[in-house]
């Protein structure tokens, strides 16, 4: 699969990193959207599959392929510009400042969100055929797992607090195996398969990824809103 060592690919993220800083607004925030909708479809997907198959492990088999959708297309993650775009500054690259790098982040943020938000409705409107009955079983289920991403930690106060910061951690650690991964390779198929493993695991065992939870917990309050019709 055209493996690549470390010391190899190495110059590549920061090469990516320092692309990433210059880009334009326009263009981050577009890649940033796609991402934001790409992944969220992905999480539709995976759960539909989840709730038809009865097997979680199904669903978190078949997530990753919206991230190897999205990072193939070059279109920009948080979690992924988190990893690469420090890279440059840390390397010294002319012209990258922190500022580049907090201004990155709060763009490809800003894009993830609406991308998310916009699939998050979509869906929701679709489950419940313009918020005009409950949703079917695979809403149901995306509400519930929203509904426990917030309240099931706030129950727990501090703790709870200190357990998803942890199980966030943990996710952001899996993704960005999976960014570097995709780097190890020059081919598609190795891209693919350095990928897929770690975005696997993080799905399969429910850590945090700030953007799939942009999805989740609007589709809480569909669900509560269709209730009350």
């Amino acid at each position: 699969m055209s493996y690549l060592i470390p010391s190899e690919f190495v110059t590549k993220m920061v090469d990516a990193g320092e692309a990433k800083i210059f880009m334009s607004t326009r263009d981050t925030l577009i890649r940033a959207y796609m991402a934001g909708a790409i992944l969220a479809l992905a999480a539709v997907f995976a759960i539909t599959v989840a709730v038809q198959t009865g097997s979680p492990l199904v669903g978190a088999i078949l997530f990753p392929v919206g991230f190897c959708m999205l990072y193939l297309m070059g279109f920009d993650l948080l979690t992924g510009v988190f990893v690469l775009v420090p890279l440059a500054l840390l390397d010294k690259r002319p012209g990258v400042t922190v500022g580049g790098v907090l201004r990155n982040w709060g763009l490809v943020f800003i894009g993830n969100f609406a991308g998310a938000l916009t699939v998050a409705f979509m869906m929701a409107f679709v489950f419940t055929y313009g918020f005009s009955i409950e949703p079917d079983a695979v809403g149901q289920k995306i509400a519930k797992i929203g509904e426990a991403r917030t309240v099931g930690y706030a129950k727990y106060g501090v703790a709870g607090w200190f357990t998803i910061f942890i199980r966030g951690m943990l996710c952001n650690w899996m993704v960005s195996m999976g960014v570097v991964g995709a780097m190890i390779s020059t081919s598609v198929s190795g891209k693919v398969i350095a990928m897929w493993m770690p975005i696997m695991l993080f799905f399969a065992m429910a850590f945090e990824h700030s953007v799939v939870n942009m999805f989740l917990f609007p589709n809480t309050f569909a669900k509560n809103h269709a209730a009350f019709e």
